[in-house]
Formats: C-alpha cells, sequence, structure tokens
C-alpha cells in the first residue's frame, strides 16, 4: 500500500499538540504521521533539512506545507496537500 509521510516539527508546546491532534484528526489510512522532537538533535536536523523556522510546522511527503512556511498550519491548506486522502 502506498503511503503519505506526515512529519509534524513539535516543541511540546500547546500550540504544537493543537497542530498534532489537528493533523491525527485528518489524517487517513494512506497517511504515516511522524511526531519531530525539536528538543531532539535528530529532530532539529531534519528540521533544518526542510527549512522549518517555526514550530509547530508540517511537511508532506518530504515537503514543508505552505502554510507552514509562513503563517503556521492551516486545515484547508493541509488538506490540499494531500492529508486525509486516501492513495488509491
Amino acid at each position: 500500500m502506498n503511503t503519505r509521510k506526515i512529519e509534524i516539527f513539535s516543541a511540546g508546546c500547546p500550540l504544537c499538540e493543537e497542530t498534532i491532534e489537528m493533523v491525527n484528526r485528518l489524517s487517513c489510512s494512506s497517511c504515516e504521521v511522524e511526531i519531530v522532537d525539536m528538543k531532539d538533535i535528530k529532530g532539529a536536523t531534519r528540521a533544518r533539512e526542510l527549512n522549518v523556522r517555526t514550530v509547530p510546522a508540517v511537511a508532506i511527503n518530504g515537503k514543508l506545507a505552505e502554510c507552514c512556511a509562513n503563517n503556521g498550519p492551516d486545515e484547508a491548506i493541509l488538506r490540499g496537500a494531500g492529508l486525509g486522502q486516501t492513495i488509491g
């Protein structure tokens, strides 16, 4: 089965927790959700690779979601990037 990799960059703050809840609510059977801990060196390294500048942030299939490059996670933009859409 094909999957869509969803990475949530989190520092454990209340806004990050809201984003984790939203992504989990929107995700489907094709979504593989991973929480990336920004306090961990591996998480910080991954964030640098994707040019994450603020948290929370969401990347889908290795690409920072458009909303996360500017203003923060936005449900409509994340859905438009494929979150919650089963891969056929």
